[in-house]
C-alpha cells in the first residue's frame, strides 16, 4: 500500500538515502529540512522537498498544512532531523545545551502535535523517532546528546500509549554508528569546545579513535537504516524499538547487563 510519508532531516545522510528508497518503492515522500539546495537531488526524482527549520514553529506549521492541502493526510512521519552536541559540561555555553534540545526534543515534538491530529482522524498512522543507541548508553563529551536522546526514548514510550487508542503506532529507531555528516558535525563540536584546556586530551583521543572507526570502514552506510524503516512503514504491526547498524545491539546489550562500572571501564579502555 502506497503511503504519504513525511521525513525531517532529509537534506544528507539516512534521510535522504532512505527518501529515495521510499520514493522508488511507489510512496509519495515529501522531504523537509533547512538545507534546500542540497535536496534538487530528490526533487528530481519526484519527491518534494519542504523547507523547514524545525525549531520555528511558522515553518512547521507551513509544511504540515501544505501536505495536508495537497494529500489531506500523513501516513507516516518520520523524525529524524537532530545533530550531536558535544563537549564536557564544564565547557558547554547554556545556550548551546538549550538548542540541542530544542532540535532533538521540541522541534520534534511540535512537528509530532501538529501532525497527530489528521492520523487520529484517519484511526491510523506512524511516527518514526531516531533516537541512537546512545538514548541507552552514553560516552564521555556528549552529556547534551544523551540527555536529549534518553529524553526521546522516554517520551517515544508515553506518546506511543497515548495513540494506541487510535491505531498510531510510534516506533524509536536507534542506529548505531553511521555514515554520515553527523559524526563530523559532533566532532566539530566537542573540538571546539573541550579541544583545549583541561579536557583538550580526552577530546582529542575520541576524535582519533572515531576517525580510525571510519579509517577502518566499521562505520554502517545509510542503507541499513532505509532498510529498517522499509519495514516499519511494511508492517501492519510494527515493533516498538529497531537497534540498527554498527555497535548498536553489543554496545546497548553490555550497558544494559554489564552494570555501570563495567560500561565505564570498556568505554574508557577505547580512547586510551
Amino acid at each position: 500500500m502506497k503511503k504519504i510519508i513525511l521525513i525531517t532531516g532529509a537534506s544528507s545522510g539516512m534521510g535522504k538515502e532512505t527518501a529515495k528508497v521510499l520514493s522508488r518503492d511507489g510512496h509519495t515522500v515529501y522531504a523537509a529540512a533547512r538545507r534546500m539546495d542540497q535536496m534538487k537531488d530528490l526533487q528530481e526524482m519526484g519527491i518534494t522537498p519542504l523547507q523547514m527549520d524545525i525549531t520555528s514553529e511558522s515553518d512547521v506549521q507551513k509544511v504540515v498544512d501544505t501536505i495536508i492541502t495537497r494529500e489531506g493526510k500523513i501516513d507516516v512521519l518520520w523524525n529524524n532531523a537532530g545533530y550531536g552536541l558535544y563537549g564536557a559540561v564544564e565547557d558547554v555555553p547554556m545556550d548551546e545545551a538549550r538548542r540541542q534540545f530544542e532540535v532533538n526534543i521540541f522541534g520534534l515534538a511540535l512537528l509530532t502535535q501538529k501532525v497527530i491530529p489528521y492520523m487520529r482522524k484517519a484511526q491510523s498512522g506512524t511516527i518514526i523517532n531516531t533516537s541512537s543507541m546512545g538514548g541507552k548508553m552514553y560516552m564521555p563529551m556528549g552529556a547534551w546528546y544523551h540527555a536529549s536522546k534518553h529524553a526521546l526514548e522516554g517520551w517515544s514510550d508515553s506518546l506511543r500509549l497515548d495513540l494506541a487508542p487510535f491505531n498510531i503506532h510510534v516506533v524509536v529507531l536507534e542506529p548505531g554508528i553511521i555514515q554520515t555528516e553527523w559524526g563530523a558535525v559532533m566532532l566539530d563540536n566537542m573540538l571546539k569546545f573541550s579541544g583545549k584546556g583541561v579536557y583538550g586530551a580526552m577530546a582529542h583521543k575520541i576524535t582519533a579513535a572515531l576517525k580510525k572507526m571510519n579509517d577502518n570502514g566499521q562505520y554502517s552506510k545509510p542503507d541499513v537504516i532505509a532498510s529498517a524503516v522499509r519495514k516499519i512503514i511494511a508492517a501492519p504491526r510494527p515493533k516498538t524499538r529497531y537497534r540498527v547498524g554498527e555497535m548498536a545491539k553489543p554496545m546497548v546489550w553490555m550497558r544494559v547487563f554489564l552494570g555501570d562500572r563495567a560500561f565505564d571501564k570498556i568505554i574508557m579502555s577505547q580512547i586510551k
